[in-house]
């Protein structure tokens, strides 16, 4: 009962305008007064307890890194290195776009960074070169979705800490399927290229071969050197984070000197401000899944879906449909700290991977990113592009549904991320 109370207030007090944080909090006060806590200091130590996570300070490092990556113009460089790669192909441009997204994911670790730091370059340039300003926008926001996949992932970080997997472990898993996504991607956009009658194409001379990819080579290092450090055992995923800031500050400053030191007020400003936010989100949901714990609510579960746990891929279907719809109401963030205790003893029973399955979380709550009425990366694409949320939709479906498939395909043949997963781990 104390599940269906945790749901039922939060999806009222969703519906008032309430930003998520202080959902969660109220929610969890509710949940306390209906268990008969009584106590007000239980709510304050347990959301200290929540962020009392030595790998959890990994978080606010890679935020870090992604500000001071987005002002010191490595996406920009980043755009050109995927335009001189890519963008000789009909339709070059969406080519670029999600060939950038697959490198600005191993820089940034979240969607809506990759949005804001790729959709300001590139929507404008797409619609200069005759793309429908919908669809162009929609392929900047779908191609986001690789960044909570393809390490170094926030969501992933946050599951791992959630339900105690290794953070080095989930990194690797994450490579292939993001690759696989932009595959698909790619696929599909040579598809829509033909239906709506692009030509263009982007052109390099020779002469700017070699300085765009000097420029690149910085930021590319970036993720080789955080996956390399952490499979390698050379410094934990939280020391990584750590690595990845002071070196994005180091090519920022010293290598393409665009962003003057004044602007590192604003950088760590808004790092800080980013930061604050996730880790009010972590408190308040952990105080959330402890209580739900205290109740007994995964071992409920178990006892409610029992029949379930003998048949797998029935289970898989249930649980991401579940989480389909709960991604469409509710952030990825919260969804993860307080779903993933409840849902993983069922996953344990039916002896599915548990690393395979985080990638399938991940990838399946990424989807209410791109669905109203949360759709976080759709609100980020409005304010780049000036479009309203029903324009973004009409342009970014052929994308939804292809990542719709993608995950269809990852619940269907497992080994598509086991295998991958077993060879580098």
């Amino acid at each position: 009962m104390e599940f269906f109370v945790f749901l039922a207030s939060l999806f009222v007090l969703l519906a008032t305008g309430i930003p998520v944080g202080m959902v969660l909090m109220l929610c969890a006060i509710i949940l306390m007064v209906y268990m008969g806590f009584d106590d007000p200091m239980i709510l304050a130590q347990q959301m200290i307890d929540g962020t009392s996570n030595y790998i959890l300070t990994a978080i606010p490092f890679f935020i870090l890194a992604g500000e001071i990556m987005h002002h010191g113009g490595i996406s920009l460089r980043l755009v050109k290195f995927a335009e001189l790669v890519v963008g000789r192909f009909r339709g070059g441009l969406g080519y670029v776009t999600i060939f950038a997204s697959i490198l600005f994911a191993g820089l940034s670790g979240v969607a809506i960074a990759d949005v804001s730091a790729l959709g300001s370059i590139l929507v404008p340039l797409m619609t200069m070169a005759g793309y429908r300003k919908d669809r162009s926008t929609g392929l900047v926001c779908a191609s986001s979705l690789m960044a909570p996949i393809i390490p170094p992932s926030l969501p992933l970080i946050i599951l791992g800490v959630t339900v105690e997997l290794s953070i080095g472990k989930l990194f690797m898993a994450g490579i292939f399927p993001g690759l696989f996504l932009g595959l698909c991607l790619m696929v599909v956009w040579f598809l829509v290229v033909r239906k709506d009658g692009y030509s263009q194409v982007t052109h390099i001379p020779k002469e700017e071969v070699v300085p765009i990819v000097v420029s690149a080579v910085p930021a590319m290092l970036m993720p080789v050197i955080i996956i390399v450090g952490i499979r390698f055992g050379f410094f934990t995923p939280t020391e990584g984070g750590a690595v990845a800031a002071v070196y994005a500050l180091l090519v920022a400053l010293f290598i393409h000197r665009e962003m003057p030191l004044r602007m590192l007020i604003n950088v760590f400003y808004n790092a800080a401000k980013g930061a604050a936010s996730v880790m009010f989100i972590v408190a308040t949901a952990y105080t959330i899944g402890w209580l739900i714990t205290i109740a007994q609510v995964p071992q409920h579960l178990i006892a409610m879906f029992q029949g379930l746990t003998e048949n797998p891929l029935l289970l898989l279907i249930t649980l991401n449909v579940l989480l389909l719809f709960l991604g469409m109401v509710l952030d990825l963030t919260p969804i993860i700290l307080i779903f993933a205790p409840v849902i993983y003893p069922l996953i344990l029973a039916a002896n599915i991977d548990p690393y395979y399955f985080a990638i399938v979380m991940v990838l399946n709550l990424c989807m209410g990113l791109l669905t109203p009425p949360v759709g976080t990366a759709l609100y980020v694409g409005c304010s780049v592009s000036g479009l309203k949320i029903g324009e973004i939709v009409r342009g970014i479906w052929p994308f939804l549904l292809t990542e719709l498939f993608v995950l269809l395909l990852f619940i269907l043949f497992p080994d598509l991320i086991l295998v991958p997963f077993r060879f580098l781990s």
